[in-house]
């Protein structure tokens, strides 16, 4: 008995060493999904000469990414439920690879595009995978603090997409450096299909998280746990607050924001890029932060509520103090609360994880993820089109009418928190089962 536990104690030990192998794997492809997102803003000049496209035509090409990864959510959430993570995250890098030599080589703008929207393919299986494989290989109250721990990384590859690629296309031209990224992606692709695995018990560890799934899910169980998963009470208000919040800090970092400073402060582009950037460090610490007290007070609808009530405030003081227009030194503290406020959705993933059954993470995390790219989508342009309508108004007005749109988004999103079930980081279909086992 006592060799037996010794073994058993081995066992799982070795399973929590090796999935730094596998989370670090996964993370490392994380950073590719964030670089492919961010990276198109810093070619633009270089697309527009070598291929005379408009504004609007180099607005389409970046968008392709985001419609490929929308529409992909499902699908993807199907085939790492079925195939399982490590199968689906390989092809799915394997083919961003394809996509960014494609691009790297285009002869034409539809070229690009292709590639562009083969990248968007590619990458979109990461996230929902690497949500996956941490609801097998992390225990439930941990896996809200490894989700913001992948954001805080994932957020370096959007790093790497600015200052670092400017200095390597300077060096290689953006043709040969996309050719390169894709090359060092098919070098990734091996990494995960001949060192992740599904699970800790494909490699004969014993389970580090008892409520995991011990096998893929069939292909004709999939509709129903879709089905399931659309018509939770539970989905819809953390879906629909993560919308919300990522889409109106998003727009905001990547849409909006320089325009704003430049328009409103008169800030050079420069000096505005960088203190629009001050709300991505705020994300990067409140990925961590968030989700780690969350595992730590063994709660999830309390910090939801009251991160998302600083939310509220924080993009109060961004709207209203100085009628539109906070001075510098009370804006800046507010953005990087505005951007650890945001990271409020990291518990609306464990929240949607611990509410569905755990042979389903992958569909119930695809839907879940596929509402916030509807937010991020819609967020922009209808803040331009504010924007638009206003345009008689002095440009403060404008934008504090398009930023408007992000404050009631903040107030919606805290009204949908108190609807959000409180699940004590344990998945709730698995302690509701756990008496007809017994």
């Amino acid at each position: 008995m006592v060799s037996g536990g010794f073994g058993m104690k081995w066992f799982k030990a070795s399973a929590r060493r090796y999935r730094w192998v596998v989370w670090s794997i996964m993370a490392l492809a994380y950073m590719v999904v964030f670089f492919h997102r961010l990276a198109p803003g810093v070619v633009r000049d270089d697309l527009t000469a070598a291929f005379g496209i408009s504004g609007a035509a180099f607005g389409n090409f970046a968008s392709m990414y985001f419609y490929a990864y929308l529409i992909m959510q499902i699908p993807v959430g199907m085939l790492a439920d079925s195939l399982g993570a490590r199968k689906t995250a390989s092809a799915g890098i394997l083919l961003s690879g394809i996509g960014s030599i494609i691009f790297g080589f285009a002869p034409s703008i539809g070229w690009a595009y292709a590639g562009r929207f083969i990248v968007g393919i590619g990458v979109s299986t990461v996230f929902v995978c690497l949500l996956k494989s941490l609801s097998e290989w992390y225990s439930e109250k941990e896996f809200a603090t490894m989700s913001g721990v992948t954001t805080l990384v994932g957020n370096f590859g959007g790093v790497i997409a600015q200052t670092p690629l400017v200095l390597m296309v300077g060096l290689f031209t953006w043709r040969l450096t996309f050719a390169g990224i894709g090359v060092m992606s098919f070098f990734l692709a091996a990494a995960c299909f001949f060192l992740i695995r599904n699970r800790p018990s494909d490699m004969g560890f014993s389970p580090i998280n008892p409520a995991g799934s011990e096998g893929g899910s069939s292909v004709a169980d999939l509709l129903p746990a879709l089905k399931a998963a659309v018509c939770s009470r539970a989905m819809w208000p953390a879906t629909t607050l993560v919308a919300l919040f990522a889409g109106a800090q998003l727009a905001f970092t990547g849409a909006w924001g320089v325009p704003w400073l430049t328009d409103v402060y008169g800030l050079p582009r420069l000096e505005a890029s960088g203190i629009v950037s001050i709300v991505i460090f705020g994300a990067m610490a409140g990925g961590v932060l968030v989700g780690k007290i969350s595992d730590m007070l063994g709660l999830r609808r309390l910090p939801l509520i009251s991160v998302s009530a600083v939310n509220v405030i924080a993009w109060g003081v961004i709207v209203f103090w100085g009628s539109g227009k906070p001075p510098l030194h009370i804006l800046k503290p507010a953005l990087f609360v505005m951007g650890f406020a945001s990271m409020a959705l990291v518990l609306c993933m464990a929240v949607a994880k611990e509410t569905n059954s755990p042979r389903y993470t992958g569909v119930a995390l695809s839907v879940l993820n596929m509402g916030s790219f509807i937010g991020i989508a819609a967020f922009p342009p209808v803040m331009g089109a504010i924007i638009d309508l206003l345009s008689p108004c002095a440009p403060v007005v404008q934008y504090k009418g398009a930023l408007m749109l992000c404050f009631a988004g903040a107030v919606i999103g805290l009204l949908l928190s108190f609807m959000v079930p409180e699940t004590n980081c344990r998945n709730v279909t698995a302690a509701e089962a756990s008496p007809t086992r017994s």
